[in-house]
């Protein structure tokens, strides 16, 4: 379960976009972050996606992307011409194919391929319609489903949500947030031409001009399919609303540390009491991991992407899970990738910066509301040096900004391991429940990772 947000320039204190998300994922499917350049390919060549294999196009763009490190698509991700992409799981009442493009291939595709958003919704639908998407979306468990997409660059955003091959796109006026659920009703400004005819024969019982995209489509209604439990137990009804509301009532003056602030939150049913991620709900926007069946996901990669009117980007990634814990380091398309240790894989690797901010999280969950109490000061301090160092830097040399961003990274993983080590020597204040932390040890087990203190 994933959510993304974006707030527009006229949204925004700086008169900058804003585009932001959390990649919820299983507990051992570590992300990793990705940079490639741009290339170049002969008229006959052939791209293998995660499932399938299509034609190569002639040129591709340089991109920054956050990936599982399975899957040759990608969560969320930037490219040279700062177009920026998030999507969503989303279920509907359409029949997920076997094989075919996956959401992420379509989104590492959109980046790979567009130059705008505008461009970036065509080269998506124009693949979607022409190959469908389909094909196992889960890592170590089964999930099938469909797709929604928020894309943005500097100028315009774009909603585009899917059901198997048919699709809509809203252009964003000020805000927008999507989640797990469709939420385009009658007032889309593009859709695949068979769109409104398919659900007429479908069984659309209105007219035309009643149409609703997600009425039609999603699988709560009006006529429940049989994966309506999706949808209901995602927490998308509430966690989308919520997101929305924040960025509407901060219109006009929302800066990156407020959509960092979005992403670590556990709202909006834990306002007002204390927290903890054993008796959590997937209505958080933080999520962590709590059983096999209900909460099964967590928040494993992190994005804040910043697309000033220049045409200057920051991407703002954690490489970690759980930003209510992890720092935001800044990233740059056009400098040499920060070291961050071996590529993550699904096995614990205590050089890889993800398992290093998996290990933290997982002591702090033992006691979380006093662990997670001892450095998150700390972490906000420093990650408020990163802030304003940035804006010194913004317009300084691509060597002193990669020197920059290596910095950063370096000072986060070295954070990381001093908490872990204090966090590990603490006593224990209000232990989490036994059989929350039995299925932790059996994720520990899967990965190779021993767990004390």
């Amino acid at each position: 379960m994933c959510d993304t947000l974006v707030a527009l320039p006229s949204a925004t204190a700086d008169g900058s976009t804003l585009l932001a998300k959390n990649s919820d994922r299983e507990p051992n499917e570590a992300q990793a972050i990705c940079a490639y350049p741009r290339q170049s390919f002969p008229a006959d060549a052939t791209l293998k996606c995660t499932y399938i294999t299509i034609p190569q196009v002639r040129e591709t763009h340089a991109v920054l992307l956050s990936r599982p490190f399975w899957m040759w698509g990608a969560e969320m991700g930037v490219n040279e011409h700062g177009v920026v992409i998030g999507n969503e799981a989303v279920f509907t009442r359409l029949k997920v194919a076997a094989t075919g493009l996956t959401g992420m291939d379509l989104l590492r595709l959109g980046l790979e391929r567009a130059d705008t958003a505008a461009r970036a919704v065509e080269v998506i639908t124009d693949l979607l319609q022409t190959y469908g998407q389909g094909g196992n979306g889960g890592y170590q468990h089964n999930l099938f489903y469909h797709n929604s997409f928020l894309i943005a660059d500097r100028r315009e955003a774009w909603v585009l949500e899917t059901a198997d091959r048919r699709w809509a796109a809203r252009r964003v006026t000020e805000v927008a947030s999507i989640s797990n659920g469709l939420t385009i009703g009658g007032e889309f400004d593009l859709a695949s031409e068979d769109l409104i005819p398919y659900a007429m024969q479908r069984g659309w019982r209105r007219g035309p001009e009643d149409f609703a995209f997600a009425r039609c489509y999603s699988d709560i209604s009006p006529a429940p399919s049989m994966s309506f439990i999706y949808t209901r137990f995602s927490g998308c009804l509430i966690r989308q609303p919520h997101t929305l509301g924040n960025l509407r009532a901060q219109a006009g003056r929302l800066t990156v540390a407020d959509m960092m602030a979005t992403l670590r939150s556990h709202g909006p049913t834990t306002e007002g009491r204390l927290y903890t991620p054993a008796t959590g709900s997937n209505s958080s926007i933080c999520m962590h991991f709590a059983d096999e069946l209900i909460r099964g996901s967590q928040t494993t990669g992190s994005l804040v992407a910043h697309l000033r009117p220049d045409g200057t980007v920051t991407c703002w990634l954690t490489g970690a899970s759980a930003p209510c814990l992890s720092l935001f380091k800044p990233f740059y398309l056009d400098t040499p990738l920060p070291d961050m240790g071996p590529t993550p894989t699904g096995h614990y690797d205590p050089a890889a910066h993800w398992w290093q901010g998996e290990r933290l999280h997982r002591a702090t969950l033992l006691d979380y509301a006093t662990r997670a109490a001892s450095f998150t000061a700390e972490r906000d301090a420093i990650e408020a040096s990163f802030l304003a160092e940035e804006v010194r830097l913004r317009s300084a040399a691509v060597t002193e900004r990669g020197a920059f961003s290596a910095g950063c990274c370096r000072r986060a993983s070295a954070a990381l391991a001093a908490w872990t080590d204090a966090v590990a020597a603490m006593s224990i204040a209000q232990a989490a429940p036994w059989l929350y932390r039995r299925r932790w040890a059996r994720q520990n087990q899967a990965a190779g990772m021993g767990q004390k203190g």
